[in-house]
């Protein structure tokens, strides 16, 4: 995601399973206590599904395009910062 200061910050696109209720402050104290203060997760989407190429790649480009047209994810669910 773009930012005026840092360039670019992290931000993670999250699949729920059908039973999980896990929020984004839940999956951003996880994140903090795993990496460097600079690589903290910014902002956490809930999509239902990650592009990825017939090899499995994730598609980091059509995530960008995504963010880029205000359509975080397929699903309708977006996190409130």
């Amino acid at each position: 995601m773009k930012d005026e200061l840092a360039g670019e910050v992290p931000i993670a696109f999250i699949i729920r399973t059908e039973d999980s209720e896990i929020s984004e402050d839940e999956i951003k104290q996880f994140v903090a206590k795993e990496v460097v203060f600079y690589k903290r997760i910014n902002k956490v989407f809930f999509t239902d599904s990650i592009p990825k190429n017939p090899s499995g790649k994730i598609l980091r480009k059509d995530l960008r395009a995504r963010l880029a047209a205000g359509i975080p994810s397929g699903d309708s669910t977006q996190s409130k910062n």
